[in-house]
């Protein structure tokens, strides 16, 4: 199946005309993403409470590599008007924006909500309707309330409940002014980087145990509130909700290597397929691969029952489906170059449970370790998705490029162009489903680890001025011309050139 699979995937790539795509279909459309943890700031500010990034920045500020936090960050709590600008100088469809569990509900739980919080988002929302910016708003990105993290976070089966409170609490206060959801970003970084690792927060290093808890919670978490919205507000607010779901892709760095290509395809359902597979395929549940393998190995371990157990008949039906659209976040391609186990590999662990290795030597730099530019890459992703997923409808819902925050950043506009060109190959040439894209980020953020130590945005943020000042870039006047155009920029100051 998987030699199969790249097969196609390989003539597909081939397959192409030769025909230079510059425009974009009718109907397609751009935004930006941003995180509430990563702009807004006013971390204790009228009400809201501590989150897992506030206590790890505090507790922890050696894990930061520049020794920052989110404290202030880009200030977005005072300055959304100024947000909003930016957003329309730009010239987008939408934003993509994260609520704040913590500002909403203090408690995390849903017996004291925070009026503050409800005034807060309402006025960018308002701000947003008069620009005529339609909100993607994603519900869950990252910032767990730290009182939940207290009684366990997403290794807990309460959180399902929980999630479900705050999402309907989201829905029944903001539904009227958002047409547009998403449940979760990056469940992968959610649960494998923050409780199988200590790469994010609450970094709990329960490798290979914490982090398929927190999948089967997040998962349920995540169809509990599709159905909630699905079946109460979809009907009055007549919205849409999905989950976006990341991955690095990963490929045979020899594609004659029959071992290569099967071990790719592993380690891609280990990735994407681990979050993807339950809700877009027919059959549901996890991948057959990552339970057999995970299986295999508790029992090399001594295990009496497998780290990671297929749901139930009634959970395999529950979340199958519980999604409009298929989100995708995508920044990197890394190539696998055989079985074993990747040095860098705890016992147990995810990594270990995939049974092979992977270098990220190849393609171009960025100021990221993990970010390589592999544009050819994201094409073969999408056209995976299209073949493993029935053809989803898809919106990309991150895709960007980190450099030290010059303002002249022509990495970062080359970047955009080939990896914006590589959809449009296989929109026209592959038939994929790809019905809008955003662009990561707004502005220079806090960064998770790497604090603003790497910079993603279209507008500089110079975060020793206490204003806070943006700076526009030049990738801003290309995002602009883009939009503006729908069509790929010819002009000459952004140094590139169509194929």
């Amino acid at each position: 199946m998987a030699m199969l699979t790249w097969t196609i995937i390989g003539l597909l790539a081939l397959c192409h005309s030769s025909i230079a795509y510059t425009k974009f279909p009718p109907g397609f459309t751009f935004g930006v993403a941003t995180a509430s943890h990563q702009i807004e700031g006013a971390w204790n500010v009228n009400g809201k409470s501590e989150n897992v990034w506030d206590r790890l920045s505090h507790t922890r500020p050696e894990m930061i590599a520049d020794g920052t936090n989110g404290d202030i960050a880009c200030d977005s709590y005072n300055r959304y008007l100024e947000d909003v600008e930016e957003l329309e100088y730009l010239g987008v469809d939408f934003y993509r924006f994260s609520l704040s569990w913590a500002r909403l509900l203090p408690t995390g739980r849903i017996d004291h909500v925070n009026p503050d919080g409800i005034r807060y988002y309402n006025d960018l929302l308002d701000a947003l309707a008069e620009k005529n910016i339609e909100p993607l708003v994603t519900l869950f990105h990252w910032d767990l309330p730290q009182t939940l993290q207290d009684l366990g976070g997403w290794t807990n089966p309460k959180m399902i409940d929980y999630f479900r409170d705050y999402a309907d609490l989201c829905f029944k206060e903001f539904g009227t002014k958002i047409k547009s959801w998403i449940t979760f970003n990056e469940p992968y970084e959610i649960c494998e980087d923050a409780y199988g690792d200590e790469k994010k927060a609450p970094a709990i290093n329960s490798h290979g145990v914490g982090n398929y808890l927190c999948s089967d919670n997040l998962l349920k978490a995540h169809a509990e509130s599709y159905h909630l919205y699905n079946e109460t507000y979809r009907p009055v607010q007549n919205g849409r909700i999905m989950i976006s779901i990341n991955s690095i892709w990963y490929e045979p760095s020899d594609p004659s290597n029959a071992e290569q290509v099967v071990l790719a395809e592993v380690a891609n359902q280990f990735k994407f397929g681990w979050f993807a597979h339950p809700i877009f395929t027919v059959e549901g549940g996890y991948p057959a691969v990552m339970v057999e393998n995970v299986a295999r190995q508790s029992a090399a371990e001594g295990l009496s029952k497998p780290r990671l157990e297929q749901f139930d008949d009634y959970w395999i039906q529950r979340i199958k489906g519980t999604s409009d659209f298929l989100g995708i976040n995508h920044y990197t391609t890394w190539l696998v170059t055989g079985a074993g186990v990747d040095p860098t590999a705890k016992s147990p662990s995810w990594l270990k449970d995939i049974g092979a290795v992977a270098t990220m030597e190849v393609g171009g730099d960025s100021a990221s370790e993990w970010l390589r530019v592999v544009p050819t890459g994201f094409a073969n992703l999408l056209r995976w998705c299209k073949s493993s997923y029935n053809d989803p409808p898809i919106y990309i819902t991150e895709n960007g490029f980190s450099d030290l925050g010059t303002l002249l950043d022509y990495d970062r506009i080359k970047y955009y162009n080939d990896y914006l060109s590589e959809i449009l190959n296989v929109i026209y040439d592959d038939g994929v489903n790809v019905l809008g894209y955003t662009a990561w980020t707004l502005m220079d953020n806090f960064e998770w680890r790497a604090g603003f130590s790497e910079r993603f945005g279209f507008y500089y943020v110079n975060i020793t001025d206490p204003e806070r000042p943006r700076t526009k870039k030049l990738s801003a006047d290309y995002y602009r011309d883009l939009i503006a155009n729908r069509e790929l920029p010819q002009d000459k100051r952004y140094k590139i050139s169509q194929k």
